[in-house]
C-alpha cells in the first residue's frame, strides 16, 4: 500500500502549476502579445536602456520602458520603470508599472508598485496596486476623474549661458517651430563644420 501512496503524490503535484509559494497573480495582467509582432510594431515601444542618462522630459504616444536614469518628466500611454531605473521627475500615463526608484508625482489611471519599487512622491490614480515589499513614501489620491488631467510638462531645462570657445558641431535653426507644432520624428538641424586652425 505504501508504494501506491508514493506514486499518487507526484501525480497530484503534476496537476498543479509549478509556482513558488510567494508568487501571486498580478493585479494588472500583462498586455497581450501577438506572436510574430516585432518590438517596434507593438504600440510604439520606446526603450531607455540601462546605459542611458536622460536629462529632460520624455514624451511618447506609445509605451515607454525605462531601464536607465531620467531626470525629467515622462509622458506616455504606458510607462514601465525597470528594477534598476531611477526617475527624478513626474510620470503621467494611462498605465504605470514601477519596479525601480521614482522621486516625483505619479499620475495614472492604473498604477502598480511592484515588490522592488521605491516611490517618493504622491500618486494620483483610479486604481492602485502595491505588492508586498514595495516602498512608498507619499500620499495616495484616488479620483473618479482622469488623474492625468491637469498634469503639466515641466519646462525643459535651459542650457547655461556660457562663452563657448570650441567648435560648434550642430545648431538648431532659429525658425524651428515649437514642440507642439513639430512632428515628433522631425527636427530642423543645421550641421556646422568645425573651423580648422589657420582657416578663415
Amino acid at each position: 500500500m505504501l508504494p501506491n501512496f508514493r506514486k499518487s503524490e507526484p501525480e497530484a503535484a503534476r496537476g498543479q502549476p509549478n509556482l513558488p509559494a510567494n508568487d501571486q497573480p498580478s493585479a494588472f495582467p500583462a498586455r497581450p502579445f501577438v506572436a510574430g509582432q516585432r518590438a517596434n510594431e507593438r504600440a510604439g515601444l520606446s526603450v531607455i536602456g540601462p546605459d542611458l542618462i536622460i536629462n529632460g522630459n520624455l514624451i511618447s504616444k506609445g509605451e515607454v520602458q525605462v531601464d536607465g536614469i531620467v531626470e525629467g518628466d515622462i509622458h506616455g500611454s504606458h510607462v514601465i520603470v525597470g528594477p534598476n531605473a531611477n526617475i527624478k521627475g513626474g510620470i503621467v500615463a494611462e498605465e504605470i508599472v514601477i519596479r525601480g526608484h521614482v522621486t516625483g508625482t505619479v499620475r495614472g489611471k492604473r498604477v502598480m508598485l511592484q515588490a522592488s519599487s521605491e516611490v517618493d512622491g504622491d500618486i494620483y490614480h483610479n486604481a492602485l496596486s502595491i505588492e508586498q515589499g514595495a516602498m512608498f513614501e507619499g500620499k495616495s489620491r484616488r479620483t473618479t476623474q482622469d488623474p492625468r488631467e491637469g498634469a503639466t510638462i515641466s519646462e525643459l531645462p535651459r542650457p547655461a549661458q556660457t562663452a563657448h570657445t570650441g567648435p560648434v558641431l550642430a545648431a538648431v535653426s532659429p525658425s524651428t517651430p515649437s514642440y507642439e507644432q513639430q512632428d515628433e520624428s522631425e527636427a530642423s538641424v543645421t550641421i556646422v563644420p568645425p573651423r580648422l586652425p589657420g582657416a578663415r
